[in-house]
């Protein structure tokens, strides 16, 4: 049969659609669109993915010969159309073994289990006029889209803007804004992409770095049906303020025997331990020396470096993620953070939001988040549990508690009320304020301006709400956030 088939109008609208959606960011608003127009029903709705899988593979079906399709048979303008609606149609009918195997992938914590459904969606794509190259290619690009949108959406909840639009970063850090370009030039050069990710104490910055670390590239093994490596491997977290600053160069280097008193034997650092295309995650990279930041500029820039005691250089093969809670222009002001190592460590700069932002944004993340704490403290989900330590909460707290702790000091409160029924504000930084305002009034020496602006200050720090602190004091809410603003600039 000659090859040059073309495609009918109806049929050319729908796979335009499915090969847009197929390498769209599944966190974005342009993902949710497409699929809608594929399945011609609100995206979300019950049955959406059967609906969506179903209207494509009935197309697919029916373009085939004697019930056999083949890529090959299309011409050049439509045979990419009809190979990303096969490798579409095929990625979504193996989402729920996927999700299955890296589940079981977490709990193995050891060696990578073999993959059962690898053989038939391998050999039904070399059916369909797929190479059997670029299907070991898929299936690899299958496990780790589908690991990505597992630790993303499982490790980062919230429906709030500032939620969303961080989950659909996270994406781009692992595949760019161009899966395409990804997949034909970049997958194995994402080690050139390095990461730092900044916010507050507590607001999860560790679940961003493992969401881009546990996604990163691993290579198929046909031999062994399984991929290369347990997904673990992929992530090496190291916790700078852990260590003594004398064991921060052998901890993330190594060293060898003899290198410094107490070096009985050689030891393999964390950029030796990386496999190639996983990441180092330097957790509070702020803490890092600065003989320690020229050590890893040089592995940003040379991909080598020397363990100590040693004049052997060694080949970095890994990508590099930091975080930190400090803040990065003051850190660079103080001297505590060469610019050289900033400037080639931020190739990618991500914030993960305070809670206070993201529930002023959406009020019910709240409860959405105690869900999710709940089932992973208990192992199981219970929505009339999770009911009651919303309410708890609330009622303790109030509705205006900016959880100075962030997520972490979340998930505390949430043990606090399975243990005990009831939970405490933390009031530390109102308090200070307090402290601060008391003692500036008993020296008399503040103008009626000052002693305003303080005030308001003092108020803010307790409630976090402009409009509270307008309603006790009785100033309109405009003049009370310059009070404020003006004060914490002083």
């Amino acid at each position: 049969m000659p090859r040059d088939r073309r495609l009918g109008d109806g049929d050319r609208k729908l796979f335009t659609l499915v090969s847009a959606a197929a390498y769209a960011n599944p966190f974005g608003e342009q993902r949710t669109s497409l699929d809608a127009a594929i399945t011609e029903a609100a995206a979300g709705e019950p049955g959406w993915t059967p609906r969506m899988l179903q209207r494509v593979g009935a197309r697919l079906t029916a373009l085939g010969v004697n019930g056999k399709l083949d890529v090959r048979d299309f011409g050049e303008r439509d045979r990419a159309l009809v190979e990303d609606s096969v490798l579409f149609e095929a990625f979504h009918r193996i989402l729920t073994p996927l999700d299955a195997y890296i589940g079981a992938q977490e709990r193995a914590l050891d060696a990578s289990l073999r993959v059962p459904f690898a053989r038939d969606c391998l050999r039904e794509l070399v059916a369909r006029g797929i190479s059997p190259e670029r299907a070991r290619r898929m299936l690899e690009l299958f496990y780790q889209m589908r690991r990505a949108f597992y630790f993303i959406s499982r490790g980062l909840v919230g429906d709030s803007r500032c939620m969303r639009q961080l989950r659909e970063t996270l994406w781009e850090a692992v595949f760019t804004r161009d899966i395409r370009r990804y997949e034909r030039h970049l997958w194995n050069r994402m080690e050139d992409f390095s990461t730092i990710i900044v916010g507050e104490t507590g607001t999860g910055k560790g679940a961003a770095a493992a969401a881009i670390g546990l996604s990163g590239f691993i290579p198929w093994n046909d031999k062994a049906e399984a991929f290369a490596h347990h997904l673990q491997a992929s992530l090496l977290p190291i916790h700078l303020n852990e260590f003594p600053e004398s064991l921060f160069e052998s901890e993330i280097f190594g060293h060898r025997k003899g290198a410094f008193t107490g070096a009985v034997g050689n030891y393999e650092g964390a950029l030796s331990r990386c496999r190639e295309h996983a990441s180092v995650f330097f957790d509070e990279i702020g803490e890092a020396t600065l003989p320690v930041q020229v050590k890893l500029l040089r592995v940003l820039q040379e991909r080598v470096f020397t363990p100590v005691g040693s004049r052997e250089y060694k080949r970095f093969a890994g990508r590099i993620l930091a975080a930190t809670h400090r803040s990065l222009p003051e850190l660079r002001a103080q001297g505590a953070l060469r610019d050289d190592f900033f400037y080639r460590l931020c190739s990618n700069m991500i914030e993960v939001p305070p809670l206070r932002m993201r529930l002023a944004q959406a009020p019910a993340e709240l409860a959405q988040l105690v869900r999710h704490l709940c089932a992973r403290i208990t192992g199981s989900e219970d929505s009339e549990l999770a009911a009651e330590v919303t309410a708890s909460i609330e009622r303790d707290l109030g509705a205006s508690y900016p959880f100075p702790g962030n997520v972490r000091e979340l998930e505390q409160c949430v043990r606090r009320v399975l243990l005990t029924g009831a939970c405490a504000r933390d009031d530390r930084r109102a308090h200070a304020q307090d402290q601060a305002l008391a003692q500036a009034f008993s020296g008399g020496a503040l103008t009626a301006e000052q002693l305003v602006q303080r005030y308001c200050a003092a108020l803010y720090a307790r409630h976090e709400s402009f409009v509270e602190v307008a309603r006790i004091t009785g100033l309109d809410r405009r003049t009370v956030k310059k009070h404020v603003e003006t004060q914490q600039s002083q």
